[in-house]
């Protein structure tokens, strides 16, 4: 399978990392298009892939032609590639708030099309990435961008409605863990804890929790509860925490993403 990338960002990269190390495709067989030479030695040079500055070529070139390019210009490239030829070629979008009629209308043509939606922890290949195909997309299509996906992380075939809160959820809350994390460590160094150490203790705290919550199939409440012992420690920091409106203020966040990513 030969599968190019218009676009060799982040998530360009990480995707081919993934395929490479999966042997989904040999380097020999990824070809990805960026606008500056830089971006286009890097790329060659990091990941042993082809490369070019035409995004015509890409096409030209692949079975599989992934569109990684940002929403703002997603546009100008469809139009500047849509008039080759496309019947035996699948495509597969990971740009947020594009959905599946408004990349149809774009081609102008019936196309093979999934859409996805990944998220940056596929650059450590604990990615999610959520797919949804159009009426063209074949089930070995299906599979193929599963298979693509699955090499950074996990994957689920979703309805496209869930692909946006997905871009929302899992494209959007590693931000806010972020945050959590920063403050999280904030609060050890205000104890006496070196930055350094204050950040790797609530990483791997954080880590661990997600890793519970994924592995014993507990409910995240019944495992907080585990936690909580009576009249102990983490009872009196849960409280200050929905005193100052956590799950309120996590909800609105999400909900306002989702509301920013149909507005794309």
């Amino acid at each position: 399978m030969r599968i190019g990338f218009i676009g060799a960002g982040n998530m360009a990269r990480a995707i081919i990392g993934g395929i490479v190390k999966s042997g989904m495709a040999a380097p020999g067989d990824i070809v990805a298009s960026a606008p500056t030479q830089e971006t286009r030695d890097s790329v060659a040079r990091d990941l042993r892939v082809r490369t070019t500055p035409r995004n015509v070529e890409v096409v030209r070139e692949s079975d599989v032609v992934v569109l990684a390019v940002k929403p703002g210009v997603l546009a100008d490239v469809i139009d500047e590639i849509c008039d080759e030829p496309f019947d035996e070629k699948l495509v597969v979008s990971i740009a947020a708030g594009k959905d599946i009629h408004w990349l149809e209308d774009a081609f102008g043509k019936e196309v093979r099309l999934v859409r996805t939606m990944p998220n940056t922890p596929a650059l450590v290949g604990e990615g999610f990435t959520a797919i949804c195909p159009n009426e063209n997309a074949s089930d070995e299509d299906v599979d193929a961008v599963f298979r693509i996906f699955a090499s950074v992380g996990s994957a689920e075939r979703m309805s496209e409605r869930m692909v946006d809160v997905v871009g929302a959820l899992a494209g959007s809350s590693p931000a806010y863990v972020f945050m959590f994390i920063e403050a999280l460590a904030d609060a050890a160094v205000a104890e006496g804890m070196r930055r350094d150490a204050a950040y790797r203790v609530a990483a791997q705290a954080v880590l661990g929790s997600a890793k519970m919550v994924l592995d014993s199939g507990v409910h995240p409440a019944e495992l907080k509860d585990m936690v909580c012992s009576p009249g102990g420690t983490t009872i009196e920091g849960v409280q200050v925490l929905e005193e100052a409106g956590m799950r309120a203020g996590v909800i609105n966040a999400i909900r306002a993403a989702v509301a920013k990513t149909q507005a794309l």
